[in-house]
């Protein structure tokens, strides 16, 4: 398996919450759950320390146990990153570290995979065609709280509030059963993750995306996933990230393309030749 990928900060100078490693037979891509300046976590470490911790435990468990499903390896990832927090943190905090998870790896004659939360997996099938796995945990009533903060106007009180009302309502939610799951402490989220396999005979190519990333097609409108893979065959995922922070630039307001955040950290892997 080839495998490329690129990242990028938000802004100069800041640690990325992001993180993305691979092995010859495996890949592992998060997107740590960032907060609004202000709220507190609970935990010391802060979300970029667990993104990278359970990231690589992942990736362990990935390539070091094919007995273990998916959805095994993710739960015993986070209750290894869980181990290491020590008792200063407090991991029933509702803003404790969390981050979305894509994992795959070559198990056979199949390409497993895993997604959990709303960072992409997109599998190039050939043809121009493709599946897209991934954010698939609707949440109604942060969605209307997300239109509302889209609705005001960037770098205002009126837009802060907004968001933090929207963040609070989010983690209320999440990892119960009234909101959408992700990977923090509780081992059991993993198996609310999109699990399957594709035999390796009908896969062409994949491309794992943080919404940072994926904003290229699910925000900016820049043609559809066809069009994403195969720019990241020709020109690879650097050039994907150049071309969004383009648009990022080119829409400083968020007028044109309303979204949470002007500019986000972004996260591109594309892997072949399986």
């Amino acid at each position: 398996m080839l495998v490329e990928f690129a990242a990028e900060t938000a802004r100069a100078g800041r640690v990325s919450e992001d993180f993305v490693a691979a092995a010859p037979e495996a890949f592992v891509l998060l997107d740590g759950a960032s907060s609004p300046a202000g709220m507190e976590s609970g935990c010391q470490h802060g979300t970029a320390w667990y993104a990278r911790r359970l990231g690589v435990h992942l990736l362990a468990r990935l390539v070091d146990r094919p007995d273990r499903t998916m959805a095994q390896c993710l739960s015993d990832a986070i209750a290894e990153t869980a181990s290491l927090h020590g008792a200063r943190c407090d991991l029933a905090h509702p803003n404790t570290p969390a981050a979305m998870v894509v994992a795959a790896r070559v198990h056979g004659s199949a390409l497993q995979y895993l997604v959990l939360g709303d960072s992409l997996l997109v599998l190039d099938r050939g043809a121009g065609a493709c599946t897209v796995v991934g954010d698939n945990q609707p949440f109604p009533a942060g969605e209307r709280l997300r239109r509302q903060v889209y609705g005001a106007a960037p770098g205002t009180p009126e837009r802060a509030a907004l968001h933090m009302q929207y963040a609070l309502a989010v983690r209320a939610a999440r990892n119960t059963e009234h909101g959408p799951w992700i990977a923090a402490a509780l081992p059991r989220a993993a198996d609310r993750a999109e699990t399957g396999a594709v035999p390796l005979t009908e896969l062409r190519a994949a491309a794992a995306l943080t919404d940072g990333a994926s904003r290229f097609v699910e925000r900016f409108d820049q043609g559809g996933w066809p069009d994403a893979l195969r720019l990241l065959e020709q020109r690879g995922p650097r050039e994907l990230l150049r071309r969004v922070r383009e648009l990022e630039a080119a829409d400083p307001a968020c007028e044109r393309w309303p979204r949470g955040k002007a500019r986000d950290d972004a996260t591109a892997l594309y892997a072949r030749g399986f």
